[in-house]
Order: C-alpha cells, then structure tokens, then sequence
C-alpha cells in the first residue's frame, strides 16, 4: 500500500489499524533543538480521543503516545521521532456480521476490489482512528510553529450554523463546551441537534472552520505547491471529508471583481481579506481562514439493504461504537494537519534563503 506520507521536508509516514495491536508513526525532517512539551502533546491526544464526552463514540481510549526515538532529554535530536500509540479497548467481535459483507459508503468494497483482502475489524487501515498519528506530529509541527497560532472550530451540524464570523468570536473559548463551538448559542443547539440524532440511530455531518494567524509572508509556491492547494490536499486526506474552501471560496464565485478584491494599506496588509492569507499561492501576512465540510459518518444503526461478497442484496445494521457526528473530534484533525503543511513550508522556505 502507498500513500502513507505526508510532508517533502517535515514528514510523518503511520502505520497501524483500527483493531490492530497499535497505531503509529514516524517524523521526519523534524529540527533539533526544539524543548517538548509532552503534556501538551497528550492535551491535543486528549481532545481527539474517542469516549471524551457523551456526543461522541464510546469506545475508551488512553491515546497515550510513546516515543521510541529522536527526542532526548526533552529535546528533538533531529533524528527520526518514532512514537506508538496501543490500542487498548478493542472489540473485534463488534464487526464480526461484516466480515463478508460490505458496509453502505464505507471503504469495505474497494479495498476488498484493490487488495482482494481486507481487515474488516473497524475499517482496518482506512479507520479514522489512524489520525491519533496525525494529532502527534501535528502536535509537535505546532511547537516548532511556536508563533504561528492554530484554531480550529465546529462551526456547522446539519443544518445549524454559527451566525457569527471568527473574528467576532473568542477563539480562546473553543473548548467551552463539548463541541467545539466558541459560539454558546448555536453550541447548545448542536449538542441538542447532535443527541437526537443518536437516539434515531442516525449520525449527521457539519463544517470545521481553521484560523491561522500570525503566518509570515511568503509561505508557498506559485505554480503547483500553492499554499491553499497543500492545505486542501491535507484536509480532504482527513476521513470524511467531502469538502474545502479558503477565504471567500464558493461564496467568490458569485461577486464582481470590484467587490472581491483586497484593497491594500499603505503597510502592505489589505483592508479586506476576501483572499483568505493567500494570494498567488503565497501566504500575505493576513489571516488564513478556511471551513472543512465533513459527510455523516457513514455507520448507523438502522437497518439498510446492502451485498455481500457473492453479489447477494443482504440486511445489515451498525453493530459497535461509532461517532453521531464526526465533526467535535475532527478539529484537532484539522489543526494538525494545517500544522504540518506549515511546518513543512517553512522549512522549505528556509532553503531559499
């Protein structure tokens, strides 16, 4: 199996399924020098973790990450940081009605197609639970990115969205409330939204908003390696994702080029920042802003028709513990992927100079 790297200079390759022994990982290209902060690495562990709170699956998870390599008495030595991460709540036998039959809108068939074998414990390798390893190297991508400020929100679920921009909001106030809304108000209306789904034994999607400040100008290439293009790929690598968009993004489509542009002051930032911190594919000093669209996780527990590897119509139902709604768990995704695409250009941009 390829594609299990991401990153030219900063790199994290994983490893590992959903059911297997552990998860892991190894990074790359990782600076020497920089002092850890383990407690804020299992912080951001913990905001990931599955069992955290009662809108989320309820499989209990430690996430605990051990660290195997390149890290010696609290510093990066430069060399390759190997960690893994056990998993230690596994109930194989909750997939056990799947084993030959292929869940609606999952990976089942077209990994069983491509492999002609699967590991139906959970998805195996196309589980969500392989992002612990992504939440890792992001968590240290964000402490060599010390200045660079990360933050990521729930700003949709279904169909109740946040009325207010970011900059309207405290961004400090994001873990309030179990899901991830600086917003207290539409906050209370998708917890709300989010337990009525899971009675119904339905689950339902939503958007993830990032705000990134404090990016120096220059971050990025203008042809193929646009800044905006390695942060979409890095979203839509994120399980469930169906969506990206930056800046004014679709919304764009509908303005007149005199409405749209970004004015600029005498300093050089721009009265507006429709361009979302990116401009030619390079960053410009402004903010970065963009919203992640995230599909319904696809498990549910209600009755639905699907085939089984003879090409029979079979009944299946969602057996195990599955998230509701995605979305409350993914926003540490979203800032650690956007980590690490930062922490790479950076990196990339030093060479130049």
């Amino acid at each position: 199996m390829a594609g299990n790297s991401f990153g030219k200079i900063f790199k994290l390759s994983t490893f590992g399924e959903s059911h297997g022994p552990a998860l892991g990982g190894v990074i790359d290209g990782c600076p020497a020098g920089i002092s850890i902060d383990f407690d804020a690495i299992q912080h951001e562990m913990n905001r990931r973790k599955p069992g955290q709170s009662a809108i989320v699956t309820q499989r209990k998870e430690p996430d605990e990450v051990k660290f195997l390599s390149g890290i010696f008495e609290g510093k990066t030595t430069g060399t390759s940081i190997g960690f893994i991460i056990e998993n230690s709540n596994q109930k194989s036998h909750d997939y056990s009605h799947i084993k030959d039959s292929f869940r609606p809108s999952h990976a089942d068939y077209v990994y069983e197609k491509k492999y002609g074998i699967r590991d139906y414990r959970g998805g195996g390798r196309s589980s969500a639970r392989e992002t612990a390893c992504r939440v890792v190297a992001g968590a240290i991508a964000k402490q060599y990115l010390k200045d660079i400020k990360i933050h990521a929100y729930t700003s949709s679920v279904g169909d109740i969205f946040m009325d207010k921009p970011y900059q309207e909001v405290d961004l400090n106030s994001i873990e309030d409330n179990v899901v991830r809304c600086p917003d207290s108000s539409a906050a209370e209306r998708m917890i709300s939204k989010i337990k009525d789904i899971r009675k119904a034994g339905d689950t339902i999607g939503g958007t993830v908003t990032c705000v990134i400040k404090n990016v120096p100008i220059g971050l990025g290439e203008p042809v193929f390696d646009k800044l905006h293009a390695e942060l979409g790929k890095a979203m839509l690598s994120i399980n469930a994702v169906k969506g990206f968009e930056y800046g004014s993004g679709f919304e764009g489509a509908k303005m007149k080029g005199s409405e749209h542009n970004d004015l600029y002051n005498t300093d050089g930032t721009t009265k507006t920042n429709l361009s979302g911190g990116i401009q030619g594919g390079i960053s410009n000093g402004m903010d970065i802003y963009f919203k992640v669209a995230f599909k319904p996780v696809a498990t549910i527990m209600q009755t639905q028709d699907t085939i089984d590897k003879s090409g029979n119509i079979v009944e299946m139902q969602g057996k195990g513990r599955h998230d509701p709604c995605v979305v409350p768990r993914a926003v540490p995704i979203v800032e650690a992927m956007a980590a690490l695409v930062l922490a790479d250009y950076f990196l990339l941009d030093k060479t130049y100079q």
